[in-house]
């Protein structure tokens, strides 16, 4: 049943919660353990005392002040520094793992405004994801025995209503400290959602973040494999996973094909844990599959030959099982190597910047090559995890559905990844369930492909037609595409579509919620 929000008392004007910027989140790391004083699920709020940076990353020294009052000084890795004296509310993902919203001045007085006690649909459409922390629990009404509903006073955790105060009416108690998700179901009414079945963002973007850090660009690994496949020197078991591997990559004319280019995708390593879900085992050529085989060959001179049992299995025994353990060994790996790297990323890129790790001094080299898998394996879970965070409502109804991932593809010399963001957006132009939903899709691209260089793509598929732009970083190569445009649409006339725009640019794709192009379409609409 939808908890419906309490009514006791006015709603404060909208722009003030509208004027204040979002909070920044971020995922920081302890040093050690804080056992029962924080335990996972509970909040606290924390000082920053002293900023030093590391290597690869920032130590923080922070005074935490927990639910009691009781204080205690801890350290904490950060991806980025922040400044001394700033305030964080935090939320303990794991022993060592805290989800930390930093708060402007403008936010800490949020706290002094009185509590809402309905939503803004414009910053919450209906089907929003929100999650809370329960301050209060009231009984009101009824007897004291049997109150007919609770007063629960919650605080708002992350979005565009961070650490507003929400007032609502329960029909059950909720205890005081505990952490609830629920689903917009209205503007005065919530639907919460179970522990088992909620997305909680806090964890997904925590984990983003952990796996941003970690990764790096899969050319490193698949250039140092070439190499050491030519080599001749590799013990027989390594030999056939590196073969496995390579042999299972799609070349160019695969891709020029749609049922090659739906294998590929399919391939790539963005579904693995689905299929293992269902009791399936990985496709022949999976990457992700034949990397943590990789990885499985590669750990026994590193961690002994417990791991690779598990790997072993990757194909028969649970499925279910083994889906959920995946992500934990590539952590466990990649720690065991104090595995760290650059995460001042921002969530959800596309495409994810190209970064690389050392190439290996000798052929036996095997801990620098177990760090270059490790990483590759990091990168494709950021590709599955942004698929998830950029899954989303749309305003005024409707649903946005996102598949990202990344295929490495074969050329005649080299080994080029593809990286491929398809987006689906589901809208629903009225109120009315009467009426047609009114789908659009969206497909970005983006490569470096010699001689061409570096080359994005965006293309829209909206019923009014199809638009699509280029960007390359070279000029010569946006010259080159510009007078093809002409061939291009031809092509796509003759296919069947309605083709509206097609252009180049030089440089690369505009970032952010709205490009160009779906600007334009917006307008048209209007």
């Amino acid at each position: 049943m939808p908890s419906e929000i309490g009514a006791s008392r006015p709603l404060p004007m909208a722009t003030a919660s509208r004027s204040v910027q979002n909070a920044a989140q971020l995922s920081l790391t302890l040093a050690r353990s804080l056992g029962d004083l924080l335990p996972p699920g509970q909040s606290a709020q924390a000082e920053v005392l002293g900023v030093k940076q590391a290597a690869y990353n920032f130590q923080l020294l922070l005074r935490l002040t927990l639910a009691g009052g009781q204080q205690t000084l801890v350290t904490a890795e950060s991806p980025q520094a922040l400044p001394q004296g700033s305030t964080l509310n935090i939320s303990a993902l794991s022993a060592t793992s805290l989800a930390a919203t930093l708060l402007s001045s403008a936010q800490q007085a949020l706290g002094d405004l009185p509590p809402l006690d309905s939503l803004d649909l414009e910053q919450l459409p209906v089907g929003s994801l929100l999650q809370g922390k329960v301050l209060s629990s009231t009984p009101q009404g009824g007897t004291p025995a049997q109150p007919a509903s609770y007063r629960v006073l919650l605080s708002l955790l992350g979005g565009p209503l961070a650490g507003r105060l929400l007032d609502i009416d329960s029909a059950r108690p909720l205890k005081a400290g505990s952490l609830l998700s629920a689903q917009v179901q209205g503007s005065r009414a919530l639907l919460f959602l179970p522990l088992a079945g909620r997305l909680d963002r806090l964890e997904l973007t925590s984990q983003l973040g952990t796996q941003q850090a970690r990764q790096a660009s899969t050319e490193g690994l698949l250039d140092n494999l070439l190499a050491l496949k030519a080599g001749n020197r590799l013990p027989e078991t390594l030999r056939g996973a590196v073969e496995r591997l390579l042999a299972g990559l799609p070349d160019v004319r695969q891709l020029s094909d749609a049922k090659g280019l739906a294998q590929a995708l399919q391939q790539s390593g963005g579904f693995l844990e689905a299929r293992l879900l269902q009791g399936l085992p990985p496709l022949p050529g999976d990457f992700k599959a034949n990397l943590l085989r990789l990885l499985g060959q590669l750990l026994p001179a590193e961690q002994g030959s417990a791991t690779p049992g598990l790997l072993a299995n990757l194909a028969n025994n649970a499925a279910a099982n083994l889906a959920s353990s995946l992500p934990a060994f590539v952590r466990n790996a990649l720690g065991a190597l104090n595995q760290n790297g650059s995460p001042r990323l921002q969530q959800a890129d596309f495409p994810l910047p190209s970064r690389m790790l050392q190439k290996l001094e000798d052929e036996d080299d095997l801990e620098s090559l177990l760090k270059l898998a490790a990483a590759a394996v990091a990168r494709l879970q950021t590709h599955q995890l942004s698929s998830l965070v950029q899954s989303e409502p749309l305003r005024g109804g409707g649903q946005l559905h996102t598949w990202q991932m990344e295929v490495p593809m074969r050329t005649e010399d080299s080994l080029v990844p593809l990286q491929v963001r398809i987006r689906h957006e589901d809208r629903r132009e009225s109120n009315d369930p009467e009426q047609p939903r009114e789908s659009l899709w969206r497909i970005d691209l983006a490569f470096d492909l010699d001689p061409l260089g570096p080359l994005q793509v965006q293309a829209t598929l909206a019923p009014l037609g199809l638009s699509s732009q280029f960007w390359a970083e070279r000029e010569s190569t946006a010259s080159l595409m510009e007078s093809e445009l002409g061939y291009l649409r031809q092509r796509l006339q003759d296919a069947g579509f309605t083709v509206r725009e097609l252009c180049c640019n030089k440089g690369r794709a505009p970032q952010g919620a709205r490009t160009a192009l779906e600007q334009r379409w917006v307008d048209e609409k209007a």
